[in-house]
C-alpha cells in the first residue's frame, strides 16, 4: 500500500462518519465505533451512567433526533438536519415558543467569522441552545419563534472502543484518540482515522511491544478507562495521544509531563531527521487526554502528536473544520511519521559489550574494510565503534544515536552485526 493510497483511505473513513452527530455518549458514538470495527477487531465497552470514576461520575447518555428554530411563517431558520453543529451539544429536550429577546441568550455565533457555525457544548450543566452563523443571527426578525430540540438525556452508558494487538512483550505502547466530536474533520476524525490505520498496520506483522488503541470520548473517556484499568497502567511504557493530524500546518509534538521520556526523545528524533519544519512543545496541563494520562497519580510517558495545535487555527471548533480542510497528503505524512516513531521504539534496545577490554579486532571478523577511503564503509565502522564503546548495559541505541549524531538505522545495523559476531548481548 502506497503512502498516497493510505491518505485517501483515511480520508474516505472520515467522509463515511463525518455526517454522524457524535457526543461523549450516545448512539452517534456507537455508530462511529462500528465504522472503525469494520476495519479492525475493536472491542466495545459500555459503562453505566452514575458510575464513579475518580472525582467524576459517568454522565447521563444523550441522544438527539431533530432540532430546529421556526419563524412565524413556519420556516426552519436553524435546522439540525442541515448541520449537527447547530445544536448546543448535550442540550436537554425542549419545545416552546419564545420572542427573539428571550431566545437570544440561547444562541451562539462567531461575529469574526460570520458564515461559520461554532461548535459548543454543555456536558456537565443542563443548558439548551443553538449555534448558528452570525449572518443567520443578524437576519432573525424581532418576532416569536418555535423552538424544538427532540433529544433525550437519561441514564444509559458511556461507550468506548479498545483494540489490543499483543506482541512478544506485555509492555505496551498506548495510542489514544478522542472520537466524540460531531461533524468536525481535523478535530478529531483525523485522529480517529490515523489510529484506525495504525492499528491495522500493527496487526499485519509481528512486533515486540503490545499495542493498545483507545477510541474514547474526550476527558471523561480517558478518566473512565484509567479508573477501570489501574491494574494495567504499569504495562504502558510509551504512549501518544493523536489529534488534529490532517491540516496543512507543521508537525507538532507536546512532550509528556516527564519531559525526557523515551517517547519524547524518539518523536523529537524522528521529526528532526525528517528535515521538515516542526515544533516541540513542553508539557502543559491543558489540551487533550494526555493531561489525564500524565496526571501526577499516573505520570505516564504519554505525549501528544498533532499538526497545528488546538486553538491555533481559525477553523478550530467551527463548521470550517470540514472534509476540505483535511488533506490526504497530510494524513499520509502523519501516518508515516507515526510509523517511524513506532519502528524506532521497536528497534531501540540496550546491549552489553561482551569484549569490553579494548577494542575487539573487527578486521578478522570481516567487519572492518582492509582498504580505506570508502565513505559508506567508514561511517559503518564508526557506528560499530560507537556501539561497542557505549554498550555498557546502561545506554540504549537511542542514547548512542544522541551521543554520536549518527543515524539510528545505521546504529541499529551496527548493533545487529556485532550481535551476529557474539560481541554484543541484549539486556532484557
Amino acid at each position: 500500500m502506497t503512502t498516497g493510497n493510505i491518505g485517501l483511505e483515511m480520508h474516505q473513513l472520515m467522509a463515511e462518519v463525518y455526517p454522524i452527530c457524535r457526543s461523549i455518549t450516545g448512539n452517534g458514538f456507537r455508530e462511529t465505533l462500528q465504522a472503525v470495527r469494520r476495519r479492525i477487531p475493536l472491542e466495545v465497552h459500555e459503562v453505566p451512567s452514575g458510575t464513579p470514576v475518580f472525582d467524576w461520575t459517568v454522565p447521563k447518555e444523550w441522544n438527539i433526533r431533530d432540532a430546529y428554530i421556526k419563524n412565524s411563517q413556519g420556516k426552519r431558520v436553524v435546522d439540525f438536519q442541515k448541520s449537527n453543529l447547530h445544536v448546543l451539544n448535550y442540550s436537554p429536550p425542549i419545545k416552546t415558543r419564545l420572542p427573539l429577546g428571550e431566545l437570544k441568550p440561547h444562541l451562539f455565533s462567531l461575529p469574526e467569522h460570520p458564515d461559520w457555525i461554532p461548535y459548543r457544548t454543555s456536558y456537565y450543566a443542563e443548558r439548551w441552545g443553538f449555534c448558528l452563523a452570525h449572518n443567520q443571527l443578524l437576519a432573525l426578525k424581532d418576532e416569536e419563534y418555535e423552538v424544538c430540540i427532540d433529544s433525550t438525556l437519561q441514564d444509559g452508558h458511556l461507550t468506548y472502543g479498545e483494540f489490543l494487538a499483543r506482541g512478544e512483550s506485555a509492555d505496551e505502547i498506548l495510542i489514544s484518540c478522542h472520537a466524540c466530536h460531531p461533524s468536525l474533520a481535523n478535530d478529531n476524525l483525523s485522529g480517529l482515522a490515523l489510529a484506525t490505520f495504525l492499528a491495522r498496520r500493527v496487526g499485519e506483522s509481528p512486533h515486540r511491544y503490545s499495542y493498545r488503541f483507545l477510541f474514547i470520548p474526550g476527558t471523561i473517556g480517558s478518566i473512565t478507562w484509567l479508573a477501570r484499568n489501574e491494574n494495567r497502567v504499569a504495562n504502558i511504557k510509551h504512549g501518544l495521544v493523536i489529534t488534529g493530524v490532517g491540516d496543512s500546518g507543521k508537525l507538532t509534538y507536546k512532550m509528556s509531563r516527564r519531559g525526557n521520556a523515551e517517547i519524547d526523545r524518539v518523536v523529537a528524533h524522528v521529526l528532526k531527521c525528517s528535515g521538515q519544519d516542526h515544533e516541540i512543545l513542553g508539557f502543559t496541563p491543558y489540551g487533550y487526554d494526555e493531561r489525564q494520562y500524565c496526571s501526577p497519580g499516573f505520570n505516564l510517558p504519554v505525549g501528544c502528536f498533532m499538526r497545528t495545535p488546538n486553538g491555533r487555527y481559525p477553523e478550530y471548533h467551527t463548521s470550517a473544520d470540514n472534509l476540505d480542510f483535511v488533506k490526504p497528503a497530510n494524513l499520509a505524512d502523519s501516518f508515516e511519521k507515526c510509523l517511524a516513531v513506532m519502528a524506532l521504539l521497536e528497534g531501540n534496545r540496550t546491549y552489553r559489550n561482551l569484549n569490553p577490554k579494548c577494542e575487539p579486532q573487527l578486521g578478522k571478523r570481516g567487519l572492518y574494510q582492509t582498504i580505506g577511503g570508502q565513505t559508506d564503509a567508514r561511517q559503518f565502522e564508526l557506528a560499530l565503534l560507537w556501539v561497542l564503546n557505549l554498550s555498557d548495559g546502561a545506554h540504549s541505541l537511542l542514547d548512542i544515536v544522541e551521543h554520536s549524531g549518527t543515524d539510528f538505522e545505521l546504529i541499529r545495523k551496527a548493533a545487529d552485526a556485532l550481535v551476529q559476531h557474539t560481541l554484543l548481548k541484549e539486556i532484557a
